[in-house]
């Protein structure tokens, strides 16, 4: 079976599971999969297994701490370390998705924000300056997903990592990024030739960048 098949495989066994055998499962399996590197078909692979695993010691009365012992977190880094890495251009795929889904929504609030503006000028785009900050976009999104993946896999088995602290932690970076941006694109603004693109054009091409996305994400599920 594909990894989406194998994802809604999995959830469906879940709910088959006792609260507290579900909680330690759920555990190891956000564990894993916010491990970025892995090998996502690998890993749902290993997940399943595992899985299955825990609900036939269910059947037998066991608990999943009897069958994969007291320190989930040892138990899961000895999986993930004999799992095999992803390729790296899916990696860069699901990047760019991300990218091109931003750059697109960014383009359709540009092309709502200039007929309120109603200026020449606010039409005109800069081509290295541009280029910059889609750069920069990608790299601020690469780092986003990492750091948000990161605070998941530290929430699985730290019992003081709440839910309002990865939600503050995720808001601060996305505030600072934000700005970064902002920042950035202030002194960046008028580097190289120039061209007017029109609010229509700008709409037209955000539409396109947003199917874009959808279409890399249909594919990549």
């Amino acid at each position: 079976m594909k990894a989406r098949e194998l994802i809604e495989q999995n959830n469906k066994k879940r709910a088959l599971l006792t609260e507290e055998n579900e909680k330690y499962y759920t555990n190891l399996l956000l564990y894993i999969r916010t491990k970025l590197t892995l090998s996502e078909q690998q890993s749902e692979e290993v997940l399943m297994e595992m899985l299955d695993h825990l609900t036939e010691g269910q059947q037998d009365g066991k608990t999943a701490q009897e069958i994969f012992g007291n320190d989930p977190k040892g138990y899961a880094d000895e999986i993930i370390s004999h799992l095999p890495r992803e390729n790296k251009r899916k990696s860069f795929i699901f990047v760019s998705e991300i990218a091109i889904n931003l750059v697109g929504w960014f383009l359709i609030m540009r092309s709502i924000i200039i007929p309120i503006i109603g200026t020449k000028a606010s039409e005109e785009v800069y081509i290295i300056s541009s280029l910059l900050l889609i750069l920069l976009i990608m790299v601020m999104t690469a780092l986003g997903v990492k750091m948000i993946f990161g605070l998941i896999s530290q929430r699985s088995f730290d019992e003081n990592a709440t839910d309002k602290k990865m939600m503050i932690r995720a808001g601060l970076y996305g505030a600072g990024g934000f700005l970064v941006i902002l920042i950035i694109s202030f002194f960046v603004k008028e580097i190289g030739p120039s061209f007017i693109l029109p609010w229509q054009s700008s709409l037209g091409i955000g539409a396109i960048l947003l199917l874009t996305s959808w279409i890399m994400k249909k594919s990549r599920i």
